[in-house]
């Protein structure tokens, strides 16, 4: 079968994203021909207003004019498209200003999908090509964003999936605004909110029955980078790095004992990801915790991938 050519678009909380790959859906593999990230924060205010703010939207808008121009060089029609926006439009009441704006750049309308299926799609990226290698099943994958985090458990299939609001941006307001460093009371009080919302990610899905912990997204992938003192950000030595629950718990007590300035230097951080990686990072320790897991396995492949897979044909 020929290879069939896709864009896909992840817009979440804290970032969007586009990955424009060759799909050969007769032997699984992929061929990235582009894959990007903007900062967007999209998520900008949204747990305590409700709404998305006009600067996230623009933000947010500017990059899709960005995207389309990319997806019109590499030939893919409107039918080989698909944009999945994720928590921040979930919870936002003016989530139909952000869809019609970006119809009006892409001609695509995003879908905002559930909680549940945002899990489906991670779980469908970061396992597709675990089958038959080291990693064994089953897998809790957690896919760790700015204002939710997912988590699924599965095989070759799904078995339970659950979504919670807990996410680096979303936990950096509540708990960190207005501080650069946060104080151990505010820190315990963030601890407290993630293990709420562990438990009631527990009520759906078994957190300490997987062989392999699988971890997505920024946060992850960031700290990954950290803990492997790479000195620029390197796609390919991240993915399916081992990461030690006390790796991850030296560097995220870092992290949140640095100065904007400090985290800024590190070779690996995005400066759109500076300012909530802390959060973030204590949220993956806590999960790391919760589960029992001695490590966790960083997957470079992720929700985006499960999109463009949904795509095929």
């Amino acid at each position: 079968m020929t290879a069939t050519r896709v864009a896909a678009i992840d817009c979440g909380t804290n970032s969007i994203r586009l990955l424009i790959a060759d799909l050969d859906p007769a032997t699984g593999a992929i061929a990235d021909l582009d894959r990007r990230m903007v900062i967007n924060r999209l998520g900008q205010g949204v747990d305590s207003t409700g709404r998305l703010h006009p600067d996230a939207l623009e933000r947010t808008f500017a990059a899709c004019r960005e995207y389309a121009e990319i997806i019109t060089a590499h030939g893919v029609g409107p039918e080989r498209i698909r944009f999945v926006a994720t928590s921040a439009s979930r919870d936002a009441e003016n989530a139909a200003e952000f869809t019609g704006g970006v119809h009006a750049v892409l001609g695509v309308t995003p879908q905002v999908v559930s909680g549940e299926e945002e899990a489906h799609l991670s779980f469908t990226g970061a396992t597709k090509e675990l089958t038959g290698g080291p990693f064994k099943p089953p897998y809790l994958v957690f896919d760790l964003g700015g204002g939710s985090t997912e988590f699924v458990l599965g095989g070759e299939d799904v078995q339970a999936a659950r979504s919670v609001d807990i996410g680096c941006v979303r936990l950096t307001e509540r708990h960190f605004a207005g501080t650069e460093l946060p104080s151990e009371e505010q820190i315990a009080r963030a601890r407290a909110d993630i293990g709420a919302a562990l438990d009631t990610a527990a009520e759906a899905v078994p957190l300490t029955e997987a062989a392999t912990l699988v971890g997505l997204a920024g946060t992850v992938t960031t700290v990954a980078g950290i803990v492997l003192g790479l000195p620029a950000y390197d796609s390919e030595k991240i993915h399916h790095a081992r990461l030690s629950v006390e790796q991850v718990r030296e560097t995220a007590l870092k992290l949140l004992h640095s100065t904007h300035a400090e985290r800024m230097a590190i070779p690996v951080m995005h400066p759109g990801r500076a300012d909530v990686i802390g959060a973030g990072a204590l949220v993956l320790l806590e999960i790391m915790e919760r589960t029992g897991a001695s490590e966790v396995v960083v997957s470079e492949h992720d929700i985006l991938d499960g999109i463009a897979w949904s795509i095929a044909p």
